[in-house]
């Protein structure tokens, strides 16, 4: 070991000077001044090699650390010397070079592994500074914004103004939603962003993700699942129309020739009524069926004003104090902190909560479960206002979760399956969302994200 014959040899140096200080120290003592001066100077030559000898050693590791901070790998110290403790230093010197070379090495080639990952990635990925420089942008964020060199967050002006304006007030954990044309289409993005440090620099991570094709496949499901339910409640009314037309015509035609009126009778006549009347009722029900279509489309656009959680709440429960089994219900409230406020138009968000307090109620009036609904309101890690209705009631089964909210589904009995499709599309139109969540018989929980 290197560090073993240095060792021995400043030891040795350190015994001879020690040595020689003792005879100096003991031709003082005895006032032989002759051999003093020559023990003295014999003692300064021992400290200077010593000193000398230290400084060659420094040197050489001093030399090491600076071309390892200059990332100098062709450094080498030379073997092939007579020295055996500065042979040996070199070696060691040589030997903790080559590790650390090939810990660079290894660590280059897992950057150009990670590189490749990231350039091939199906997201676009860019990561910008306080300052607005752009310190990577894959391949897939350069062709989603049609850029080949994006170096500063300014250059976005160039591709979408509005983009340009979303990204540079982005804030940690925020999402949002786009669209930019260019000259081939118009592409819907969504825009992520998290807080990322590297080397002690804040820097944040921009994840924009192309959802055109998503949305196309959602859209086209959605109308899949749309027309289901509309050709099965149009086919539902139109039926009982068609066969009861098709019987009050054997009435009045014999052979297929109109019959004379002296040949009907009271109670062909009172058949007559009374089918007329159910297509009348089957007609009106037709009517009312495409009204509450035609609600859907009519919803206003939200007036929204600062709204306290707690009275919020304390409304919805004046409200639904009117519905059947209510007081046999438990009705408890969460709202932290006490003070929470909520910006939305309160008609609307009254209709939403009414509508699935009211669901909760008839949920739990099918079960012999001790009924409780509980509302809470509460924000997330991410400061959105999260306002839930849970109930212990009968629940909502798996595979029918992802359709409750399609017009005019519904699996009560006269359901119209238009309470949630609506309140969807009022949490919508308030740029938030709602979710439901279900484990039959046990727990739902609807959320709506503010």
């Amino acid at each position: 070991m290197a560090s073993k014959h240095i060792y021995y040899k400043i030891i040795i140096r350190v015994l001879f000077i020690t040595f020689t200080a003792f005879t100096l120290a003991y031709f003082s003592i005895n006032k032989h001044l002759d051999y003093s001066i020559y023990v003295g100077i014999i003692l300064c030559f021992q400290v200077v090699g010593l000193i000398k000898f230290l400084n060659k050693t420094n040197r050489k590791i001093a030399f090491f650390f600076e071309a390892m901070e200059n990332d100098d790998s062709a450094i080498h110290f030379p073997t092939h010397i007579k020295d055996k403790s500065i042979k040996d230093l070199h070696k060691s010197l040589n030997r903790v070079n080559f590790l650390i070379q090939k810990i660079k090495i290894k660590n280059k080639q897992q950057e150009q592994y990670y590189h490749s990952i990231l350039e091939q990635a199906a997201v676009g990925l860019l990561t910008l500074n306080e300052k607005g420089h752009i310190l990577l942008a894959n391949k897939t964020a350069k062709t989603l914004l049609n850029y080949e060199q994006l170096t500063h967050v300014e250059q976005l002006k160039r591709v979408d103004e509005k983009l340009f304006t979303l990204i540079s007030q982005l804030k940690p954990f925020d999402q949002k939603l786009t669209a930019i044309t260019n000259e081939r289409e118009t592409i819907q993005l969504t825009i992520r962003s998290k807080p990322i440090t590297v080397d002690n620099d804040n820097l944040i991570l921009i994840i924009i993700q192309n959802i055109n094709s998503e949305l196309n496949e959602k859209e086209t499901d959605a109308w899949i699942k749309l027309f289901r339910v509309l050709t099965h409640e149009i086919m539902n009314s139109i039926a009982p129309i068609t066969s009861l037309s098709e019987t009050l015509s054997t009435i009045y035609k014999k052979d297929n020739k109109v019959i004379l009126p002296s040949e009907l009778n009271e109670n062909d006549i009172k058949k007559t009524i009374k089918g007329l009347d159910i297509i009348k009722d089957q007609g009106q029900d037709l009517t009312n069926f495409v009204e509450s279509y035609r609600s859907l489309t009519k919803i206003p656009k939200p007036e929204k004003e600062i709204i306290l959680v707690e009275t919020l709440f304390n409304k919805i429960r004046i409200l639904s104090s009117q519905e059947e089994g209510f007081q046999e219900i438990k009705f408890e409230v969460s709202i932290k902190p006490n003070n929470l406020e909520i910006y939305a138009d309160e008609k609307q968000i009254i209709q939403v909560l009414f509508n699935l307090v009211k669901n909760a109620i008839q949920s739990i009036n099918k079960t012999s479960n001790q009924g409780v609904i509980q509302l809470k309101a509460e924000k997330d890690e991410y400061s959105n206002i999260i306002v839930s209705v849970i109930d212990n009631g009968l629940g909502i089964p798996l595979e029918t979760q992802d359709q409750i909210f399609i017009p005019f589904f519904t699996t009560k009995e006269g359901g119209t399956g238009i309470g949630l499709s609506l309140s969807k599309h009022i949490m919508k139109l308030h740029g938030g969302s709602l979710n439901v969540t279900s484990i039959p018989n046990s727990i739902t929980t609807f959320s709506l994200k503010l």
